[in-house]
């Protein structure tokens, strides 16, 4: 967190200073509110902007290519047998560069006792991204069949290393890799976005990473799709595949259904109806996914 404040210490002190402006020319004058609504996407449950469950292309916030886009969210997700919180800060400097930092906390409720962990015991996690946008562009680039497509780390740290150990995990934190396309057709009001992640996390990272079934990067595939109902309104699925590590438990692909409302560019809510099957030996896990987002 630290070296993330620094770097943008840096950057802002770069910008603002005379003498660099020869240097660094190429940095356009500041402004936000540049995009149209919903087309940064929402916050993911990791932090970085997209739908849900699944990362996009583009840069979170409506700061486009000559602008500052940002926002806090916070995620409540209620299942038969667990309760997922993430809440997090997001930036996104010139619709190229984006930043966020966020924190998950899987609380196993009752749930804890029967896993012989103890009641309402809590695993945390938390979550630093960088992404950036190679070409295209989602939303103005309507002459071309050409997605934006994003490059993208996230590098993890739990907090639970022992209890991660003992069910057979390999480690506590990793690191990430993905490719994002993202594409909207205005004319159908349709949004379609694909990432593929390189990653050996055990459920995102909240069960440890690797285990004694493998401990090697896989790629995984996220998917979105999303229609514009109007301006500020958006519904659609997403689809999100994970790798299978862990003896003890098998691990289910992820599933969701949601609506997106946002009725300024200042603020927006998320509802969804998500299945995340089965959870360290818990089937059926399916229940309520609930976002609120403020921004620029």
């Amino acid at each position: 967190m630290r070296c993330i404040q620094q770097m943008m210490a840096v950057l802002a002190l770069t910008v603002a200073t005379p003498a660099s402006a020869q240097i660094f020319d190429w940095v356009p004058e500041n402004r936000t509110g540049g995009k149209l609504l919903l087309t940064g996407g929402v916050s993911t449950i990791e932090g970085s902007g997209g739908g849900g469950l699944a990362t996009w292309a583009v840069t979170t916030g409506y700061g486009a290519q000559d602008g500052i886009g940002g926002n806090v969210h916070a995620t409540y997700v209620n299942l038969p047998d667990y309760e997922l919180r993430s809440w997090g800060v997001a930036a996104a400097f010139w619709d190229r560069l984006e930043v966020s930092v966020a924190r998950q906390e899987f609380d196993t409720g009752a749930t804890g006792a029967a896993l012989g962990l103890g009641s309402g015991f809590t695993f945390t996690q938390d979550i630093i991204g960088l992404k950036v946008k190679l070409v295209g562009d989602a939303v103005y680039d309507q002459d071309t069949w050409l997605p934006q497509i994003a490059v993208g780390v996230q590098h993890k740290s739990n907090d639970q290393g022992a209890i991660i150990a003992a069910v057979g995990g390999r480690d506590d934190e990793g690191t990430e890799y993905y490719i994002a396309a993202t594409k909207l057709l205005l004319a159908e009001s349709l949004l379609v976005s694909g990432a593929v992640r390189f990653t050996d996390a055990n459920q995102t990272g909240l069960l440890g990473f690797g285990g004694d079934l493998n401990d090697d990067l896989e790629p995984q595939f996220e998917g979105s799709v999303g229609y514009l109902l109007n301006r500020n309104l958006a519904i659609g699925a997403e689809y999100r595949t994970k790798p299978d590590n862990l003896g003890f438990a098998g691990e289910d692909d992820w599933f969701d259904v949601y609506a997106a409302w946002a009725p300024n560019r200042h603020f927006s809510v998320t509802a969804a109806y998500v299945d995340l099957g089965s959870i360290a030996t818990f089937e059926d896990q399916r229940g309520l996914y609930l976002s609120l987002q403020v921004g620029f």
